[in-house]
């Protein structure tokens, strides 16, 4: 989560919950036995729908959604620029110990297919099944809280039926009445933030980082491939740029110039100390490739 969004989540919250201290009772709205009504009837469902070692990994992903800042599209065209000149300069070997591939581990995977001399066709069977099982993982995350969104209002209702149920049966006692009033609408409205304030946001936002990651990937998949067949950068960033907005677009043909200019450079450096009857055809030959 990025700081505009902390922000306003931060200031949205603080609204939220000073439109219940304004009544000036803001004591009115914590209950136990509500609260103790729709939480144990939410973690019964949940341990009845799922394994312990899903709900843990659901939460896992939840958390490592919001907390872990995930990489542009843009970062990723770059790095795969970088390295398809790289690869062309120093060799596909040399992409084995860089360290631009550590913005993501399914760069890192393909990287590893190429340093491994996979054919165009295996790395494509490959990364796609790396990718599929990806975006299951992540639905089956998102579909835990989607249930737990669904469920919470249903544990309000019978939290407000078991307040309803106490209330009568202490009809002719006003102190059962106050008693039991709370518990009847509170844990309804304790369900419904549970489910639209907590479970069905964190749910959206699993949705929406996986769309954001498997779009990553199929970036990476494309540009190793073309690294593979040892495409021209420039047709490597026309095919990749094609992923990104028309805002982002901006500036990308100059961003491959500057990354071939800093190996162009580097081939340099070992040629001054050569002296001047140092033959330039690896210096030609190398910059021609990338």
């Amino acid at each position: 989560m990025n700081k505009k969004n902390l922000a306003g989540v931060i200031v949205s919250l603080l609204i939220f919950v000073g439109s219940f201290l304004l009544t000036g009772t803001a004591a009115a709205y914590w209950n136990v036995a509500a609260l103790l009504v729709v939480l144990s009837g939410l973690v019964a469902a949940m341990l009845l729908s799922y394994p312990v070692s899903h709900v843990k990994n659901a939460f896992m992903v939840a958390r490592n959604t919001y907390l872990n800042g995930s990489v542009t599209s843009e970062e990723i065209v770059n790095t795969l620029l970088d390295l398809s000149v790289k690869s062309k300069v120093d060799g596909v070997l040399s992409l084995e110990r860089n360290e631009n591939s550590d913005i993501s581990t399914f760069l890192k995977s393909g990287l590893m297919l190429l340093v491994d001399n996979y054919k165009e066709d295996e790395i494509r069977e490959t990364l796609n099944v790396e990718m599929a099982f990806f975006n299951l993982r992540r639905q089956q995350s998102e579909r835990f809280f989607l249930t737990m969104a669904r469920t919470a209002p249903a544990f309000g209702v019978a939290g407000s039926v078991i307040g309803l149920i106490g209330l009568l049966m202490g009809i002719n006692d006003t102190a059962v009445i106050l008693k039991n009033i709370p518990v009847a609408f509170i844990s309804t409205l304790y369900g419904l933030v549970l489910s639209h304030l907590i479970f069905s946001p964190i749910a959206e936002n699993i949705n929406y980082s996986t769309r954001a990651e498997l779009l990553n990937q199929k970036l990476v998949l494309e540009g190793v491939v073309a690294i593979s067949k040892e495409q021209n950068s420039y047709k490597l960033e026309r095919k990749l740029v094609s992923f990104l907005s028309p805002s982002q677009r901006a500036g990308k043909t100059e961003t491959l110039r500057k990354i071939r200019r800093k190996y162009v450079q580097k081939l340099q450096e070992p040629l001054e100390t050569v002296g001047e009857d140092a033959s330039p055809d690896l210096l030609k030959d190398a910059t021609e490739a990338a």
